[in-house]
């Protein structure tokens, strides 16, 4: 076996007991790896070591887009290294999210909702999947601001060029274009609406895309910005904070 198989070997056996991704167990194992060639070496004790107490069972602390260990517990009966047992039998790695989410539902009785979540947190345990990247490998974030107005008001700051240039002042120009061009450009999209409380518009910026969503709440109105198809995780901070800034400006704008 060659060192760099010995080496996937190590990494892959260390993200399987540790639930780090891929990344992380390999920066351990080579760092341990580094500690072992500067340590002198000791000479051989020919007494078999003491038992190690055995490990208290590992828990992942949960991240955006996952399903917790007792939330996997609690709604399943089982807990996370359960799933993710079942998952590695079934071949998830090679064989894709919509697949391995649709196994736990369809053959092990997993509610929807928790067969994704479950699903999201073996791909990013075993290295498949980073943080913010969707099963189609592209990045995405999503932002979010309540603002004081209806749905109806925020179309309206929205839609007009006027009322766009005061609130998208303090906003990235290349936000500023893009929705200038998608309200009067060439081709002008239109803000689509489901009765009085839900509405959205989609728009590209640059090579990714831009879903606005605007629902109705019982005091003001939530508006969501998704950005997705980002060109990597070093992109998904910048777009946060953009659209964070976008949409502050609009909640001064709307009396927030």
């Amino acid at each position: 076996m060659t060192l760099q198989k010995k080496l996937k070997k190590a990494v892959r056996a260390r993200s399987q007991k540790t639930g780090e991704s891929y990344t992380a167990a390999r920066r351990q194992v080579l760092l341990a790896r580094e500690k072992e060639a500067e340590s002198p070496q000791q000479p051989v004790d020919l007494q078999p070591p003491p038992p190690a107490p055995a490990p208290a069972p590992h828990v992942r602390k949960a991240v955006k887009g996952e399903v917790s260990d007792e939330s996997a517990r609690k709604k399943t009966g089982h807990g996370l290294d359960h799933w993710f047992a079942v998952l590695d039998a079934f071949d998830a790695a090679a064989k894709g999210h919509t697949a391995a989410a649709s196994h736990l539902y369809e053959k092990h009785g997993v509610p929807g909702w928790h067969a994704q979540g479950i699903t999201v947190a073996y791909e990013r345990a075993r290295g498949l999947r980073e943080m913010h990247q969707s099963c189609a490998g592209d990045f995405q974030v999503s932002v979010s601001k309540t603002v004081p107005a209806t749905v109806a008001e925020v179309i309206a700051a929205l839609k007009s060029g006027d009322r766009r240039a005061v609130w998208l002042q303090s906003a990235d120009s290349g936000l500023v274009r893009a929705l200038d061009a998608a309200f009067s450009g060439a081709k002008p999209r239109e803000v689509k609406t489901k009765g009085s409380d839900y509405a959205w518009f989609r728009f590209p910026w640059d090579a990714s895309k831009v879903e606005i969503r605007i629902t109705g709440k019982p005091k003001g109105a939530s508006v969501a910005m998704d950005s997705t198809e980002l060109a990597g995780a070093e992109q998904v901070e910048e777009r946060r904070a953009q659209c964070r800034a976008a949409l502050e400006g609009l909640k001064r704008h709307l009396g927030g």
